[in-house]
């Protein structure tokens, strides 16, 4: 069985304390911490690498570029993509999800329709509401239930011919929610749309096999996946890639340029004008080498006993109000009642324990259940159990405080 306690040593940070306390780290669905092996993997390329890619002749250069490649294809067997050329570096989900945007509205007119989930992140949100503003199609919105979960029937309803794209996050980062990605996938790519899943929250906790999957787009982050900030992939199938115009004009991304014309290189390169994010590409590489070293699986198990334990004992406490389904994965999200989700997490906070706050940039969702925000804590690999008690017993001390 998995022990957090043989990992821990790793993340030098969690051995810092907040306010006299030691910390324990619960906010995982916004950033997660980058072990040692991945500082190292980083460090390296500074100190031995160091140099522009793709271009350049001499030794360096060609150190690097093979270093940026080679964690291209680590990416690429993560993810079970059929080909390398189908992992295109970003600078984080956010981009990614407005590279997909803008590459994909060149399909779109006033008479089609995107749909989204009542539960999306912003990012995956706005993108498509800004392609709507420029090509006049429609947005449409899928409902969910009390629990938080997509209402498959109204789905199936607004999925109709005019449904171009399909852009679904497959894990919430408000409410923990697990969307059935691959059912909803497969049902649109038949009615001819191109579906996008947001896996920002899902790759840190789940198995990926895009070829499963059936979706045209996946997009994700590195820093929520024990990686770099300012690094994440924006993996689509190879064919489509192919057909799809460039959005951003620069070096790398041309074959031939004359006054008069340009011709683009092949993806994924024509997707990736400019000097890329080298040294997060190879963080991102080796992110994923120690996460599957320890075993996905054996992680995802983990903390699945976190977050029912979190449910259990936060259940206990008075006036808690718990959000989303039980089988929620990654965070689960609670307010208490008469307390404000800012006071409560700020208390907490004085307590040693780093959760979120707000509106977890959710606002339409928040609205949905009549809120402005909550408190959600998110789980990782190095979280234990023992800390699932000091949460507990904080928001318990602080419910008291406070009333």
């Amino acid at each position: 069985m998995f022990d957090p306690a043989s990992i821990r040593p790793d993340f030098p940070i969690l051995g810092r304390e907040v306010n006299g306390r030691p910390l324990v780290y619960l906010d995982n669905a916004a950033t997660s911490h980058t072990p040692r092996q991945v500082l190292d993997a980083c460090r390296h390329y500074y100190e031995a690498l160091n140099s522009n890619i793709h271009r350049g002749t001499h030794h360096l250069a060609r150190e690097a570029t093979s270093a940026h490649e080679a964690a291209r294809a680590t990416v690429a067997r993560h993810l079970h993509a059929a080909d390398p050329a189908e992992v295109i570096f970003t600078s984080g989900c956010t981009d990614s999800i407005n590279l997909a945007a803008n590459i994909a509205g060149a399909r779109l007119g006033e008479d089609d329709e995107i749909l989204i989930g009542a539960l999306e992140h912003h990012s995956n949100i706005v993108p498509w509401q800004m392609l709507c503003q420029r090509s006049g199609a429609s947005l449409r919105v899928i409902p969910c239930d009390d629990h938080g979960v997509l209402d498959q029937g109204a789905f199936r309803s607004l999925l109709t011919k005019r449904t171009k794209v399909l852009a679904l996050g497959w894990v919430s980062n408000a409410f923990g929610t697990v969307h059935p990605a691959a059912e909803m996938a497969v049902a649109a790519r038949q009615a001819g749309a191109l579906v996008l899943l947001d896996a920002a929250q899902a790759v840190p906790h789940l198995p990926i096999d895009v070829q499963a999957l059936g979706a045209d787009f996946l997009a994700f982050s590195g820093h929520k996946v024990y990686g770099p900030t300012g690094i994440g992939v924006l993996w689509g199938r190879l064919d489509l890639l192919r057909d799809l115009p460039p959005w951003r004009g620069g070096g790398e991304m041309i074959k031939e340029v004359t006054f008069e014309h340009t011709t683009y290189n092949e993806p994924p390169f024509r997707y990736e004008a400019g000097t890329p994010d080298i040294e997060g590409a190879i963080g991102l590489a080796a992110a994923f080498d120690y996460l599957n070293a320890i075993g996905l699986e054996a992680v995802a198990a983990h903390e699945s006993n976190l977050i029912r334990a979190a449910a259990e004992r936060l259940s206990t406490i008075d006036g808690i109000r718990l959000y989303g389904p039980a089988g929620r994965i990654g965070a689960i999200s609670f307010n208490l009642e008469g307390v404000h989700h800012y006071d409560l997490g700020t208390l907490i906070d004085q307590m040693g324990v780093a959760v979120r706050t707000g509106h977890h940039c959710c606002q339409p969702l928040m609205a949905r259940f009549g809120t402005t925000g909550t408190v959600r804590a998110s789980f990782a690999a190095y979280n234990t159990l023992d800390e699932i008690d000091i949460l507990a017993k904080s928001v318990f001390k602080a419910a008291a405080m406070l009333r």
